[in-house]
């Protein structure tokens, strides 16, 4: 397989993405990863940008696999909320080649249009899941000491990227998000 195809929310990204992408990078000699719900609104759900959360990439890449960097290109894709679509609108934006994934229904979905799928079976799931971390995070985040916030989130995030979300000022505003879009 030349091309690897990663989807993600990266809400942050987290060990289990650290693990997926490690994945992707041993099956394809380059690797496009696929940052979903792009243009969400700030909320508990989704707490940080596409912006950011590429750069939560970027840190992770440049720590991890840096000879591997220049073989990494990232793109954005704003959800569509339709799920018999959804590969097609992705597609569209990511590319083409083998869909990496640990998630069954998106498996199924690229399965069902006809391209390759890798699955990658992730032996931490139930700790690695992104609204358990986002939550632990959550909890963290008016706590004010960097010491005890990498003690307990060390084992969900990677080192660079927890250094990036305590940096960017990128755990505090989780205890200002509300679970969805603030309507009116």
């Amino acid at each position: 397989m030349d091309r690897a195809v990663v989807l993600g929310r990266f809400q942050p990204f987290h060990n289990g993405h650290a693990s997926l992408l490690t994945a992707a990078l041993s099956h394809g000699e380059r690797l496009m990863v696929a940052i979903g719900s792009s243009t969400e609104e700030p909320s508990l759900r989704n707490p940080w940008s596409a912006d950011e959360r590429e750069a939560m990439v970027r840190a992770w890449l440049g720590a991890t696999h840096p000879r591997r960097t220049k073989d990494v290109d990232i793109c954005h894709v704003p959800d569509i909320n339709n799920p018999p679509r959804w590969v097609e609108h992705a597609s569209a934006i990511h590319g083409t080649g083998t869909l990496v994934t640990s998630d069954g229904p998106t498996a199924t979905l690229y399965r069902d249009a006809g391209w390759n799928v890798i699955d990658v079976d992730l032996t931490e799931r139930p700790s690695w899941e992104g609204w358990r971390v986002r939550e632990t995070a959550r909890m963290l985040s008016t706590v004010g000491d960097d010491d005890a916030v990498r003690a307990v989130l060390g084992p969900l995030v990677p080192e660079v990227v927890l250094d990036w979300l305590l940096d960017h000022d990128g755990l505090y505003r989780l205890s200002l998000l509300r679970e969805g879009p603030v309507v009116g």
